[in-house]
């Protein structure tokens, strides 16, 4: 069997902050890491080898830097890694980036037949979670999204057994194979990893290809071309202010705070 994990670098939005005069995130205040939902991709793969023959891939888009989100999945437990870095990417949406790595899946199919993709539920720059169901569209292969559990893989029917939170409860779905799996941080923790992953991944040299290297691609569909979405303004919200200190008895207090909701609520209907 034969998974593919997509993955992404990005920067840790516990550490970035907003340039001021620009409004837009200065990523050069934050290192860059591996997104947290692929890690969990990833180590759902990882699980999965541990029970039965499989190899696991790991693909990514982005600067040649990237290199180093392959090397942290190779310690998690994959077995190889392709990136597609080229200036033609630059500037990607959602859409673009969906059709670019859809291209090197397809590339990657040729070699060695895909029996199942994983991707992170989202990543945590854009928080959109559109490039695993967009990448499912364009290889036309069934997407199933927020799995927090992988029951059952029965390799003799071509099928996979899923688990999958929903609004108010979770939901048992069957799908035959190939598909691709958006997973949530619920499906496993991420282990440590061995020391000879460790070394493994310190060794590893990732396969990296151009925009030449994928075959026919329509290069309209690609980068900033590719790209409808346009952020028109990005800014910070602005600072709360502190609430009023309530001061006498507890009764005086109730008044006060009752007086100032009600005040509020008038101000309100007057708008």
């Amino acid at each position: 069997m034969h998974i593919v994990v997509c993955v992404k670098q990005v920067p840790d939005t516990k550490i970035i902050k907003i340039n001021p005069k620009t409004n837009t995130l200065d990523r050069r205040s934050a290192p860059a890491i591996l997104n947290p939902y692929d890690a969990h991709a990833v180590q759902a793969a990882a699980n999965l080898k541990r029970e039965s023959d499989v190899k696991i891939s790991v693909l990514s888009m982005g600067p040649p830097q990237a290199v180093a989100v392959i090397k942290k999945s190779v310690e998690i437990g994959a077995d190889k890694g392709y990136l597609i870095s080229d200036r033609a990417f630059a500037g990607a949406d959602t859409l673009a980036t969906s059709y670019a790595l859809s291209k090197a899946l397809e590339k990657i199919e040729e070699q060695e037949p895909i029996d199942l993709i994983i991707c992170g539920l989202h990543a945590i720059d854009g928080d959109t979670g559109q490039v695993g169901p967009g990448v499912a569209r364009r290889l036309d292969i069934p997407p199933i999204t927020n799995v927090i559990e992988i029951v059952e893989m029965n390799r003799k029917e071509k099928t996979v057994l899923l688990k999958r939170k929903i609004t108010g409860g979770y939901e048992l779905i069957q799908a035959p194979v190939p598909c691709l799996l958006t997973v949530g941080k619920e499906i496993n923790p991420v282990e440590y990893s061995p020391l000879p992953n460790m070394i493994k991944a310190a060794r590893y040299e990732p396969i990296i290809w151009s925009v030449n290297d994928l075959g026919e691609v329509d290069r309209k569909q690609l980068g900033l071309k590719g790209s409808p979405t346009i952020v028109g303004k990005m800014f910070t919200p602005p600072k709360l202010e502190g609430g009023k200190m309530l001061e006498g008895s507890v009764v005086e207090q109730v008044e006060e705070l009752l007086n100032i909701l009600m005040e509020r609520e008038e101000l309100f209907e007057a708008k």
